[in-house]
């Protein structure tokens, strides 16, 4: 058995990656403290509300439920079609302008505590290949032992649990697509009638697999955007975690230097990423705090204050005072505050549980006979209730002599179905006075929800019919 070999993290390359191009394997101490039991509770949390959101009713539909099949998107008790997905848009702005300004405060917050990748990484799998292999120690030496029976077994076991971990998250995301119940209606009728489903679920499985057992920490190194934003989103005043070089160099054995570092290299053990956060700040550092919790334990043991690696800014580092609302701040702040209020209004007024829209057929724009001017009209109502509705369409305010046919009347639609109507809607001639706005409303119950919408009523103009009065006289 080889002894393990311990690279040294620097500046100039990545530390999870050799000379030659190939994966160094880093095998993270565990460590405890406030940061890390804080960040695994919230993780927890977090893979709890992952795995819950299918399961949580609201308005007779899953918290979160994408049905792309039907075109209709259910989200914290609001139905939206596909015509209002346009909606999302100002969402996914106020999102990310949150997510700036959170980078601009906080740094890097999101990838240590929230990303799901890392909430998977740290708290699922890492747990797993801990519980079968044991500490950061015996895994490097289990790393680089030969292979034999008992490496064998226990790649064997380990791997099987990634590929257990990974079908599960697969099925569980599966599922905001095609519900539960109806999953679960899948799975008991076997792979082979709903193949699309259960390939997705399967490659869906195998990348799952294939990133948290082999790839790990180099997703967030080499394929997330977001790393490489960080530096143009904070600046010196931004919330890091960093190493406090006045108070710690020079650094060396107790009692032999003056810095309060001890060089016991126990923050380059605990990084997930690999890392000498003694070296300053760094692409590869996602702000999880394992070396913030690893450095005070040693200052308890040693006798010296906590705080030598910590939150701060490079500011505060340096002994400067910290800014908090800077103007790159307040202006992520108002374009988050803007997108999300703008989402908020319009996804309120869309929340009607019906849906409507009144369209010209096409064709010639108008239809005259001996007696009357007509135009033809198709609507269509949508019911995003988890019930029966009835629906009657009228018009309203409408000139003398203008007459619905064809679509008028009540007609119901079954629960979370729509229907598609003709409507005619004629005028005769003397009462025709050209081209008019008409508007229309449909009423909806249970809730007596109403719908009204606008169309012009188009036809000749009105001296071809005084002409034509004329000539007959």
């Amino acid at each position: 058995m080889s002894a393990p070999i311990q690279k040294k993290p620097n500046l100039v390359s990545v530390t999870s990656i050799n000379a030659d191009g190939s994966h160094y394997v880093i095998h993270p101490a565990d460590v405890s403290g406030k940061f890390t039991s804080a960040r695994r509770l919230f993780g927890y949390l977090l893979i709890c509300v992952y795995v819950l959101l299918p399961w949580i009713p609201i308005n007779g539909a899953p918290a979160l439920f994408l049905d792309v099949e039907n075109r209709r998107f259910h989200v914290m008790g609001i139905t939206l079609v596909t015509q209002d997905l346009w909606v999302m848009f100002f969402g996914i702005t106020g999102l990310g302008f949150s997510l700036f300004f959170l980078t601009s405060l906080l740094g890097r917050v999101w990838c240590g505590w929230a990303c799901p990748y890392t909430v998977f990484l740290e708290h699922v799998f890492r747990r797993i290949e801990r519980f079968i292999d044991g500490d950061s120690i015996k895994r490097k030496a289990l790393q680089n032992a030969t292979w034999g029976r008992q490496k064998l077994i226990r790649a064997i076991i380990k791997q099987s649990f990634y590929i257990i971990a990974a079908g599960v998250i697969a099925h569980v995301f599966m599922s905001y697509f095609v519900s539960l119940p109806r999953l679960y209606q899948y799975v008991k009728e076997g792979p082979m009638m709903h193949a699309t489903v259960f390939t997705f679920v399967f490659v869906l499985t195998g990348i799952l697999w294939f990133c948290f057992s082999m790839f790990r920490e180099q997703f967030c190194i080499l394929m997330c955007p977001y790393g490489r934003l960080q530096s143009a989103l904070t600046d010196d005043d931004t919330m890091i975690i960093g190493y406090d070089q006045k108070r710690g160099e020079p650094r060396g054995a107790a009692g032999k230097v003056t810095g309060d570092c001890i060089d016991c290299k126990r923050c380059i053990n605990v990084c997930p990423t690999g890392i000498d956060i003694r070296n300053g700040l760094q692409l590869e550092c996602i702000g999880c705090a394992a070396c913030v919790d690893a450095c005070d334990a040693i200052m308890d043991k040693v006798g010296r204050p906590r705080g030598l690696v910590r939150y701060d800014s490079l500011n505060g580092l340096e002994g400067k005072k910290r800014r908090f609302m800077r103007p790159r701040v307040k202006v992520y702040l108002v374009l988050a505050a803007l997108g999300v209020a703008v989402m908020t209004l319009l996804a309120w007024r869309m929340a009607k549980p019906y849906y409507a829209e009144f369209t010209r057929i096409s064709g010639p724009a108008f239809y005259v006979d001996a007696k009357t001017v007509r135009n033809m009209f198709s609507y269509r109502v949508m019911n995003k209730r988890n019930q029966d509705a009835t629906f009657r369409v009228e018009l309203i305010d409408a000139p003398a002599g203008y007459v619905l046919s064809g679509g008028d009347g009540e007609f119901k639609i079954s629960a979370q179905n729509e229907v598609k109507r003709t409507a005619v809607i004629a005028v005769p001639h003397d009462a025709y006075a050209g081209t008019v706005k008409l508007k229309y409303r449909i009423t909806g119950q249970p809730g007596d929800v109403t719908l009204e919408g606008e169309f012009s009523f188009m036809g000749p103009h009105p001296q071809a019919f005084q002409s034509q009065s004329t000539t007959e006289k």
